[in-house]
């Protein structure tokens, strides 16, 4: 079993944004990592994109590996004007 924490900062973007926890504990669980962070602090982190209902969403993960905690940073869902078609790869400016 493992716990998932959401910071100040990821639950003030999710209610707005209209992205439910169980949305996010979903992307946790199923989400495709889409880039690696290693060196972050506390913790490293991963940037996951999963999918509700066609809608893509990004979760960004910081992992405690040795205790299977994860500490959700931030979430949102992805601009199609900054992401490619597949949302796994940003746009250039």
């Amino acid at each position: 079993m493992y716990y998932v924490r959401f910071s100040r900062h990821a639950i003030e973007g999710m209610f707005p944004r209209s992205i439910s926890p169980d949305e996010i504990v979903e992307c946790i669980r199923s989400g495709e990592v889409i880039a690696n962070y290693p060196d972050d602090s506390p913790y490293p982190s991963v940037l996951l994109l999963g999918f509700k209902h066609s809608n893509p969403l990004d979760v960004l993960v910081g992992r405690q590996h040795e205790m299977g905690n994860c500490y959700v940073v931030t979430v949102y869902r992805p601009d199609p004007e900054l992401w490619g078609s597949d949302f796994k790869t940003r746009r250039e400016p």
